[in-house]
């Protein structure tokens, strides 16, 4: 087991690797900050000074080298709008992204496991015609057709709801809706799928044979049974929630991680660009770690072929 985590976190470790240069790079294209944060009337010598009080004077590589220097002591560097530490605004912001990504995936978990359960226990009924349409719905359509649909219909029509902050339950709905598409309908397919081949196993006839009624075979035996691959597909839907937060965090104004990296960029802070996409990726390693390390817990076979 030791060496099959050992593995699976240094391959892990290059795409991390690979983010970092990535995000480095990309967040230079953005344009210089000088022209963002001083007037356009500064002096030539005032925007050498900017530029040498943030170390934007230095060669490219010679500020690679300081970020990595920075990141192995610890230290990400400051904001340039702010003054602030660029790892505490970034932590300071992770959680609300953590609280919407969680509450999404349990809601797509309970939803998932009621309508999968119930179309695979009724062939063609009302519920498997709708996991079917959930299914290809979330398949086709992009995250932002649903968010702006959603906040055109229930915030700007009916007037329901918010369309930003985090202040009350309804200011939830819209972002959790909008998240909930894709891993409702994918987990929706897997549970029914899993259901209808649980309930034709023989140990489910041999329950019914023995009196236990429709509710105890699908909660005490098939479903513990279809669980498996559920859970499995679950945990990669956890690293795409995080990252679909982008985008949602962005429209709805949640004061997350995803909607602090568009305000960086935005800003061509790069230091807390840096900051936050590092945290993103070290999250998805740790996540992406846990699931291998649960997934050769479950099944023996997938720690051995990794450590052919």
């Amino acid at each position: 087991m030791f060496t099959f985590l050992r593995r699976r976190m240094y391959t892990s470790l290059i795409p991390l690797i690979i983010v970092l240069f990535g995000v480095f790079f990309m967040a230079r294209l953005t344009g210089d900050p000088t022209n963002l944060y001083l007037p356009v009337s500064a002096t030539p010598d005032q925007r050498a000074e900017f530029a040498a009080a943030h170390g934007l004077d230095k060669p490219i590589w010679q500020q690679m080298f300081d970020y990595f220097s920075g990141v192995i002591h610890l230290d990400f560097g400051e904001s340039l709008k702010t003054g602030q530490e660029a790892a505490g605004m970034a932590l300071k912001a992770f959680p609300a992204t953590l609280q919407l990504a969680f509450v999404t995936l349990l809601l797509s978990i309970i939803g998932s496991v009621i309508i999968g359960c119930w179309a695979a226990y009724r062939p063609n009924s009302l519920a498997d015609r709708f996991s079917s349409l959930l299914s290809m719905t979330a398949a086709s359509v992009p995250d932002f057709w649903f968010a702006i649909t959603g906040i055109w219909v229930f915030a700007v029509v009916l007037g329901w709801l918010p369309t930003s902050g985090t202040g009350g339950v309804l200011a939830w709905v819209l972002p959790i809706a909008t998240l909930m598409i894709r891993p409702l309908g994918v987990l929706t397919q897997v549970v029914r799928g899993a259901m209808v081949s649980a309930l034709s196993a023989p140990y489910v006839k041999v329950a019914r044979s023995k009196g236990a009624g429709d509710l105890r075979v699908v909660s005490h035996h098939a479903l513990r049974n279809a669980a498996a691959p559920a859970l499995t597909v679950a945990g990669d839907l956890a690293v795409g929630l995080i990252n679909g937060a982008v985008v949602v965090e962005a429209i709805f104004g949640w004061p997350g991680i995803g909607k602090l990296m568009i305000d960086s960029i935005l800003q061509r802070d790069f230091a807390v660009l840096q900051a936050a996409v590092l945290l993103t990726a070290v999250s998805i390693f740790i996540l992406n770690i846990v699931i291998d390390a649960g997934l050769a817990l479950l099944d023996p076979r997938v720690r051995d072929k990794a450590t052919v």
